[in-house]
């Protein structure tokens, strides 16, 4: 039977989890993922558990972050006077917002802390730093 490796084009069912259970994404119920191996357009630790994967099998993986999204990065959390903020913006804890600066790309970020004088923006993934397990089932290697 045959195996998936670098440059096929694989379709794959998922579930993704919190270590305490909580399901964070899954394609079940619909669309199965669809990527080539070798690309990089996946995490890497679920890239590499696919590669070697016949179709119809399954498995389950930890993720540990450095093969998912990253360690949390303390260099990626900022703190914004408020006074930088429109006026009219309601910020609460939790909250993503895009953020610009000069001569970079956006940035998505999220509210974790505020004060009256000041906001601590967080531009981590919201899973980084996080170990994941994936239950996998490849479908199909085309």
């Amino acid at each position: 039977m045959a195996q998936a490796r670098d440059g096929d084009k694989v379709r794959v069912h998922y579930t993704g989890r919190l270590p305490d259970g909580t399901v964070i994404d899954s394609s079940r119920g619909r669309a199965p993922l669809e990527f080539t191996l070798g690309e990089g357009r996946v995490l890497p630790g679920v890239e590499e558990a696919v590669a070697g994967m016949s179709p119809g099998e399954q498995a389950t993986v930890w993720v540990p972050p450095e093969k998912g999204y990253g360690p949390h990065r303390e260099d990626l959390l900022l703190v914004v006077g408020r006074d930088r903020f429109p006026a009219h913006l309601e910020l609460e804890v939790g909250q993503r917002l895009q953020m610009r600066r000069e001569g970079e790309p956006p940035a998505l970020v999220t509210v974790i802390e505020m004060s009256e004088a000041d906001v601590t923006l967080d531009g981590n993934h919201p899973l980084a730093g996080q170990d994941l397990t994936f239950d996998l089932e490849l479908l199909e290697i085309a």
